[in-house]
């Protein structure tokens, strides 16, 4: 074989074998993303008396669902590209240098992620900094707004607390740069501390919880709550649990919703749990198609009243194009449905803090949140 022969044999050998590597690399990718093993999630379900056949359930039943075509979903996502996405840029706000803990205050990071602070510590809920809520590194839902800082301009958090397991709350890159660089305990519902674990944190830093279960964690009491939503990583849903958490120091309390649905748990876990200082409750990405599973803003302001709350932090909304209604309608619906309901709303850019130390009334609290329209109006 003459040389020029050989050159184009070892050239057009090469493309496949890169595209072959390439591919392995990104399976591994996307295995890792994935988290724990089956059976791992398997055991522990197992354990759990809201779990049959390592399958965790709602303790409700499932709400009628909008008959939809093939014809009229395929419309929905077409629409979807245009009415889910932000008009203009999202306007952030830089978070304020880490000081001393505030006895309660709040940053929404943008989509559920907060960084609360209560009576001197620092609870980091859902961090997601990746640019894609997947566990592809290039497809799914994008976010609309970058990081509103680096990780580490946050100060370093005592807790990382996780809902559930769903790429838009439970993000691998951020737990591991986390795990790295902090101290912080990671505490989540059954199942997930398996994923955490599968990616490297240690185990003695990982605290996972049943619903009702308890835990103390530099000196805030944790209680994990039921709520109604779903989990999964791949293609089995349910495998792990989701949840709530109230978050209560010495003077201070939080409820922190995660994802959930209308449920009448809300009104139970008021009276066993409330009032609360704060609530942060999800009010994006409804849709008819899943009544039972992202409540709408409504039902997300009613869920407030039930809780107890004082003062609500909306979030799931304005970072991922997740659901089928118009970008910023989330926020203006939250804002009717709280005048309507005499609910103080807080509604900041993604990145500002929120200051609630020492307000004990509704006026105070009206006084110390921002409620003004914030968001790109349409072009």
């Amino acid at each position: 074989m003459s040389r020029s022969n050989r050159v184009r044999t070892v050239a057009a050998l090469s493309v496949p074998l890169a595209l072959t590597g390439a591919g392995a690399a990104l399976a591994v990718h996307v295995r890792r993303n994935i988290g724990a093993p089956a059976r791992e999630l398997r055991r522990i379900a197992d354990g759990s008396p809201h779990a049959v056949d390592g399958v965790f359930a709602n303790t409700e039943p499932g709400l009628p669902r909008a008959k939809a075509s093939l014809r009229m979903i395929a419309n929905m996502l077409v629409g979807r590209r245009t009415e889910g996405v932000a008009p203009a840029p999202v306007p952030l706000t830089a978070p304020e240098p880490p000081g001393p803990a505030a006895g309660l205050a709040a940053t929404w990071l943008g989509h559920a992620g907060v960084l609360l602070e209560i009576d001197g510590r620092r609870v980091l809920l859902d961090p997601v900094w990746s640019e894609y809520a997947s566990p592809v590194p290039f497809l799914g839902p994008r976010r609309m707004h970058p990081p509103v800082a680096p990780l580490a301009v946050l100060g370093e958090p005592d807790v990382v607390l996780i809902s559930h397991d769903h790429y838009d709350h439970l993000d691998r890159p951020t737990v591991t740069a986390l795990a790295r660089d902090t101290a912080a305990v990671f505490v989540g519902p059954l199942g997930v501390g398996a994923h955490l674990r599968a990616w490297g944190v240690p185990g003695h830093r990982v605290v996972e919880r049943d619903w009702d279960g308890v835990v103390t964690v530099a000196g805030l009491t944790l209680t994990c709550l039921e709520t109604r939503h779903f989990s999964g990583r791949g293609l089995r849903r349910n495998t792990t649990l989701w949840a709530a958490w109230k978050v209560a120091g010495p003077r201070h309390s939080a409820y922190l919703g995660g994802d959930t649905g209308p449920s009448r748990v809300h009104t139970r876990t008021g009276a066993a749990h409330g009032p609360f200082d704060l609530t942060v409750l999800p009010i994006g990405a409804y849709a008819d198609l899943w009544p039972d599973i992202h409540a709408d803003p409504e039902q997300a302001v009613a869920a407030h009243r039930d809780l107890g709350g004082r003062v609500m932090l909306p979030i799931h909304w304005a970072t991922f194009n997740l659901g089928f209604h118009p970008w910023d309608e989330p926020a203006e619906r939250a804002r009717k449905a709280a005048a309507d309901q005499d609910v103080v709303l807080a509604l900041p850019r993604p990145g500002r803090r929120i200051d609630l130390t020492g307000v004990t009334s509704a006026d105070e609290a009206r006084a110390a949140v921002p409620t003004d329209p914030w968001w790109p109006a349409p072009r």
